[in-house]
């Protein structure tokens, strides 16, 4: 009986090193530009929600409004990425978003309009993620995710930045202020700050459009509501189902969870612990993001597709560091702890975000299998998001949160390496008989 290829051993495809793709930095420069709109749009609607004399709790229903279409129109996003080509797709969704400021400008209140941005920008992730699997070689995949997750973390920092000048004194100030104050709409003298934004998304859909064509189109043949439901529930599963797409999805599930509670968390600590006021804190944030950037460029650099299990290792590492952090007193000691935090995070999602789109354009499809990523990890999101939510209003300290949040990092990781061993244990069997 001739003895069959283990199914865990790697592509002779994906060891190689492949150039990244024509075009491939328009498609990073349009991404920047409009994460970088994305970023600095939140901080200008919370500045408008206290300019409306609106409570400081609906600060953080801006991003539950914005997330909330990721989640919601997930069996619908992906068909649309993929019947069409994906540049001219997140070109639209830009024009999308500037629709969101417009209503924004005129009165619409903050969080239904970053419900309208969210919108484009829940069709704009699949159609990116795709288009950059339909580009890329296989062997491209890793480095071509480094430098995404490089740009997204990148404009965060930068969007953070130009949206607290956009609503700073200065340039509340500004005759630029002043001049669109003048249309006399409810933005007041914010109006300008939505202006210069739909400046930004405007150059974003102009480098989409410049973007090339992969030529790749999948059609749905259905069109009811219900029927692309059921699609997306099949979609779904084929890909927790699948060994290597299971486990890469639910890591970055996990990931992004983490991330966005430590978003809200470091902020927290950083005050409670080291006594810092909130403009000081976000440069621990910021040094988060340095250290993602730093991860996320390594692992780009040093593993290849076939090695992208090698990043659960970095989720260990990444729980075991958080209550380390929590017991932190020290300012810069906190600032060097958190930017090898993001460092080993960055190490951990970028090469098993690539293997997950890989599993998921062979499975699905390109921009399917990113709307039902994108599914899970803001489902992921919202949910650890709310957990965070309860234990501060049950008073728990930040330390034991943090600490408690590591550990639920380590043996969650722990526990998929030990279900992946063994799945390749059973894989050599079969391969032996």
């Amino acid at each position: 009986m001739p003895t069959a290829t283990p199914d865990f051993a790697p592509d002779p495809a994906l060891t190689r090193r492949a150039p990244l793709p024509r075009g491939f930095g328009l498609v990073i420069g349009a991404q920047f530009t409009s994460a970088l709109a994305d970023n600095a749009l939140l901080i200008v609607a919370i500045a408008l929600l206290a300019q409306q004399g609106y409570a400081g709790w609906w600060a953080p229903l801006l991003k539950v409004g914005f997330m909330a279409a990721y989640v919601v129109l997930a069996p619908w996003v992906g068909p649309l990425a993929d019947a069409f080509a994906k540049g001219r797709v997140m070109a639209a969704m830009n024009v999308v978003k500037i629709g969101g400021l417009g209503l924004l400008a005129a009165g619409l209140h903050p969080v239904a309009a970053l419900a309208v941005v969210g919108l484009g920008a829940a069709a704009y992730a699949p159609a990116k993620y795709g288009l950059i699997t339909e580009l890329a070689e296989p062997e491209a995949l890793v480095a071509a995710n480094g430098w995404v997750e490089i740009s997204v973390v990148s404009a965060a920092l930068l969007g953070a930045v130009l949206g607290g000048v956009l609503v700073s004194p200065l340039w509340i100030a500004s005759a630029m202020a002043d001049f669109f104050d003048g249309l006399d709409l409810p933005a007041d003298k914010l109006t300008g700050s939505l202006v210069a934004l739909l400046f930004i998304y405007a150059v974003s859909s102009l480098l989409n459009a410049g973007i090339p064509d992969s030529g790749r189109r999948q059609r749905s043949t259905a069109h009811d509501p219900a029927t692309l439901v059921l699609e997306f529930r099949a979609a779904n599963r084929a890909l927790w189902r699948d060994r290597e797409g299971g486990l890469s999805l639910a890591a970055t599930t996990l990931f992004w969870g983490v991330g966005a509670t430590l978003q809200f968390a470091v902020l927290r600590w950083a005050g409670d612990a080291l006594q810092l006021p909130l403009s000081q804190a976000a440069y621990l944030q910021a040094a988060v993001a340095v250290g993602v950037i730093a991860g996320a460029a390594a692992a780009g650099r040093w593993l290849a597709l076939h090695q992208a299990r090698h990043g659960l290792w970095a989720g260990i590492v990444l729980g075991l560091l958080m209550p380390v952090v929590a017991q932190v007193s020290d300012v810069a000691v906190a600032a060097v702890m958190l930017a090898v935090v993001g460092a080993v995070g960055g190490a951990m999602v970028v090469p098993l975000n690539a293997l997950l789109q890989h599993r998921g354009a062979v499975l699905l499809s390109a921009g399917r299998s990113i709307a039902v990523q994108g599914f899970n990890e803001n489902l992921s999101v919202l949910v650890m998001l709310a957990g965070y939510a309860v234990c501060e209003a049950a008073g728990v300290p930040i330390a034991a949160t943090l600490t408690g949040l590591g550990l639920v990092v380590a043996i969650s990781i722990s526990a998929l390496i030990r279900i992946d061993s063994s799945a390749r244990a059973s894989a050599r069997s079969r391969a032996r008989k």
